[in-house]
């Protein structure tokens, strides 16, 4: 646990970047010198590790340090304000944005519930909020183990319903896959033996054959001249292939990406032409092509996919990308921390090049809008720029909400599965699924959801309580005179569509006569 593990990791760190870390490393240190963990190691073990985390997915130095801190103020009663004097206000507001409740106000899920909200209110400020309790949580999940049985299930549970999902919905998958790992066999026990002891009868011939047909892949693309940067093999992790397993009546032939290779190449040409070269050896399965790197998940996630028969009766998944794209697959948003760094020593120069960069490579995963005529151009739909709308969404979750609301709203809105819409121009929209064009246009605008009138799924004229599907292409028809109506509440599943639908029948209201 040295300093030099840490500041190693950090990436172009100045003198003054490395001098925070070390003193929030001694501070923290110190502070919790007689704190111990469930587990009798020392507690800073716990702050050492998530700091760590943090410096892996390359956020800068007072995330860093709000990671060794982000503990001191409810647990070894460290004041609010010697963390400002100490380490100044950004590292403060970090701090404070992850710490629990302090007070007893609150009790049970009440406190729970009130914590969640407050750190996402932080997070909604400032997204690093949201990495540094990730990184907290998963050297805690990677330790639960040592906790009380009767607590492990619960943390298991929310770490399964609430966290795993941010961080896939942030993009980071190497965060989101080992949080459903961990958190696996403590929620779901039995399921968990049961997916164990199938995969364990079948991975010593899954192996062979993808080991085979890797060899095969490779030799396929050397002979026509493209380089390979680098390739892994894979069987699928056991909680993604417990939710196939659940959907298709436990039958192992119906999933057809247990087996996969991924194959990084230098440039976005070569992805297709390695595409092109492998449908030329392999039949591709049909619908099972994904172009992800023309049209990004809302993630910002990127990619070729396709699926082929190796000829040996096995179907086995092929990802091709870039270096850049693998990067951005497993660090997400937080692969693009240093543009705000950046923005931050430039005094906001070049911010306009920066952010259209950020646009583009997170052309779903944040919030914009086109402008103009069709020429590509984004403008942010918030000045929070560079944050997510779900996530300024999330700190906007109603605060006076009943606790059955507030969990209804957080798993439904933001957590349960996900729908990805186009707009005409070609943006992606993501929403619940089974939303409705008067969600799509209240997730664009709210003027443009206050004021629709009709809307065209795929080109035709649909009625506005219409379920859409993955793929659909909405365009929202709008008149200045459009209201919306109390019908309308009950056709919506995000909140943030009841929340304006609410506000703005309360305004008609407001206006009408009265007697």
């Amino acid at each position: 646990m040295t300093l030099q593990d840490i500041t190693s990791l950090m990436k172009n760190a100045s003198v003054k970047d490395t001098a925070l870390v070390e003193k929030a490393y001694l501070f923290a240190q110190d502070a919790h010198k007689s704190h111990t963990r469930y587990s009798g190691e020392p507690y800073f073990l716990h702050l050492f590790e998530t700091a760590k985390l943090i410096a892996e997915l390359g956020a800068d130095a007072s995330a860093i340090a709000a990671g060794f801190l982000h503990d001191t103020i409810e647990d070894v009663s460290v004041k609010p304000e010697t963390i400002q004097k100490e380490f100044g206000s950004e590292v403060l507001a970090l701090v404070e944005g992850v710490t629990k409740l302090g007070q007893l106000r609150y009790r049970g899920i009440d406190r729970y519930s009130e914590s969640m909200r407050r750190l996402f209110v932080a997070s909604s400020k400032d997204l690093r909020v949201l990495i540094v309790k990730l990184c907290d949580r998963l050297h805690n999940m990677r330790t639960l183990k040592h906790v009380p049985k009767e607590k492990q299930k619960r943390i298991a549970m929310e770490t399964l319903e609430i966290y795993a999902p941010i961080a896939y919905r942030l993009g980071i998958r190497k965060i989101n896959r080992e949080l459903e790992e961990l958190s696996f066999p403590f929620v779901y026990p039995e399921e968990h033996k049961k997916v164990t002891e199938t995969l364990k009868r079948k991975h010593p011939e899954l192996s062979k054959k993808l080991t085979k047909f890797h060899k095969s892949l490779l030799k396929a693309l050397v002979r026509q001249s493209i380089k390979v940067s680098s390739s892994n093999l894979r069987l699928k992790n056991l909680y993604s292939l417990y939710n196939k397993l659940k959907h298709r009546e436990w039958d192992f032939g119906k999933i057809y990406d247990t087996l996969a290779i991924r194959v990084i190449v230098p440039s976005i040409e070569d992805c297709y032409q390695s595409l092109g070269v492998i449908h030329g050896h392999w039949r591709p399965l049909p619908g099972r092509i994904k172009d992800y790197i023309a049209f990004p998940k809302p993630n910002g996630y990127r990619s070729l996919h396709t699926t082929v028969f190796t000829g040996d009766g096995e179907i086995i998944e092929l990802q091709i990308r870039t270096e850049e794209m693998h990067k951005e697959s497993e660090y997400g948003v937080a692969a693009h921390f240093s543009y705000k760094e950046s923005s931050r020593k430039e005094k906001n120069k070049n911010n306009d090049e920066q952010l259209s960069r950020i646009g583009q490579l997170y052309k779903g995963l944040l919030s914009w809008r086109s402008k103009g005529t069709g020429n590509g151009s984004i403008s942010f739909e918030s000045d929070r720029s560079g944050i997510p709308r779900w996530v300024q969404d999330l700190g906007d979750l109603n605060a006076g909400a009943e606790e059955k609301e507030f969990w209804e709203q957080l798993r439904g809105d933001f957590f349960k599965n996900r729908i990805f819409i186009f707009t005409p121009k070609g943006d992606v929209v993501d929403l619940p699924f089974d939303s409705s064009p008067i969600d799509f246009a209240y997730s664009i605008h709210s003027d443009i959801g206050d004021h629709l009138v009709g809307a065209k799924v795929n080109g035709k004229l649909m009625p506005i309580d219409t379920e859409l599907k993955s793929g659909d292409i909405v365009e929202i028809l709008t008149k200045k005179g459009g209201r919306p109506t109390a019908k309308w509440i009950d056709i919506v599943k995000t909140s943030v569509a009841k929340k304006h639908i609410r506000a703005s029948l309360q305004k008609q209201d407001e206006k009408k006569p009265r007697p």
